[in-house]
């Protein structure tokens, strides 16, 4: 691909990924990464900090930050591995899990596609195909 190319697909997901990510946090009230951080512990339970990291693909710092703001919300709970004292296992809450479901009910009970804030305008199929190119991207 030609750089020219690569400069216009590259703004293009910068400005795809500004505007979806503010309707995104408008609609949820977490930001896109928090909201991550808690499906990943709702679907694979307990996770060390490390685990978490490796799945969102920030560094360390910035789980910190985001697992101190969902703690003080009482969306996460922190402890300390008793093996291993530098370890810190995650996992969510019962309240983190009510907040997540009703986020979802709220955008799935939308009366259409098109009341959806979230609603990006493809078809099934595209979304599915823009995820597997996106994933394909990153691996």
């Amino acid at each position: 691909m030609k750089l020219e190319k690569v400069s216009q697909l590259l703004y293009q997901l910068k400005i795809v990924n500004q505007e979806m990510t503010a309707k995104f946090e408008k609609s949820t009230g977490y930001s896109i990464t928090r909201y991550q951080l808690m499906m990943i512990l709702k679907c694979k339970g307990r996770c060390s900090q490390s685990q978490l990291q490796n799945e969102l693909k920030i560094d360390s710092a910035a789980v910190t930050r985001h697992l101190k703001l969902l703690e003080e919300k009482n969306l996460v709970k922190r402890e300390r591995n008793k093996e291993n004292n530098r370890e810190v296992f995650v996992e969510i809450t019962d309240k983190a899990k009510n907040d997540l479901a009703l986020c979802a009910k709220k955008h799935d009970d939308s009366l259409d596609a098109s009341q959806q804030i979230l609603n990006i305008g493809l078809s099934d199929l595209e979304e599915e195909q823009l995820l597997e190119l996106l994933t394909k991207l990153t691996q």
